[in-house]
């Protein structure tokens, strides 16, 4: 891995706090079902939600009852958490430093960032931040590409994404969260998020590659959303319209 490499993929996991506001609004929440089965544990045991971004995941375990933890590294994401989320207090902090002591948390969960982790020594900070048998999760929001419209709107992201970690390689494959864990499990929950084409533009606004993308290139990346959303035939002339979502999530405990 070169230096430029590692720099590329830091860029992209610290971007979104420039579109604080908007990634709060317009990315898609969590099913409280899959909420509680990564949390593994009945309210109100202690959450530590790694990477916690503007809230989204933490809310919806606070409305379950959860005593949850939110830790995140981008000042302006943290902010916005504050703003938006009564019951928590976010700390700066990332998966690979949590400033937590040792085995204070019930559970560790990440929404939609273990995989801009740095797996080992993320692996290594829940195990030690976890009491003997508590669990440690990853949940995605993955659009569902079984449907015609949907699998364009992810061809249209897969032309300008850069990131090479393999984010999806990751997500659909990996099967161990290190020699820490045992009990490793997989569960899929799905549920829609209804939006109009201009809301579905701007949530698109809120990826990395988006973020980290230059004036020209944003253009272009509206551009293209905009025409699928007018030209597509199961899009066409509608004023509003579900989007898919799998929730896929994985668990394990700690040893």
């Amino acid at each position: 891995m070169t230096d430029h490499e590692t720099g590329s993929r830091t860029d992209q996991a610290l971007s979104f706090g420039a579109a604080a506001a908007r990634y709060d609004r317009f990315r898609p929440p969590y099913p409280r079902t899959a909420a509680s089965w990564i949390a593994a544990a009945p309210p109100p045991a202690r959450v530590v939600d790694l990477g916690a971004g503007t809230g989204i995941l933490t809310r919806t375990l606070i409305g379950l009852g959860y005593d949850v933890v939110p830790v995140e590294p981008d000042e302006a994401m943290r902010a916005r958490l504050a703003a938006a989320t009564l019951g928590a207090t976010p700390l700066a902090g990332s998966a690979e430093s949590i400033p937590l002591r040792d085995g204070e948390a019930d559970a560790v969960v990440a929404g939609t960032a273990y995989h801009w982790f740095d797996r080992d020594r993320a692996h290594a900070e829940a195990a030690r931040v976890l009491r003997p048998g508590g669990a440690f999760a990853a949940i995605w929001n993955i659009r569902d590409n079984t449907v015609d419209w949907v699998a364009e709107l992810t061809r249209i992201a897969d032309r300008w994404r850069r990131d090479d970690r393999g984010r999806d390689a990751v997500i659909e494959t990996f099967d161990s969260f290190g020699p820490d864990f045992v009990d490793f499990e997989r569960a899929e929950f799905r549920h829609e998020v209804l939006h109009t084409p201009e809301s579905l533009v701007t949530m698109m606004t809120t990826r990395s590659y988006y973020l980290t993308a230059s004036p020209q290139e944003q253009a272009t990346i509206e551009r293209e959303l905009r025409a699928l959303t007018s030209e597509h035939p199961q899009l066409a002339g509608r004023e509003s319209f579900e989007l898919p979502y799998r929730a896929l999530a994985y668990r394990a405990r700690r040893r």
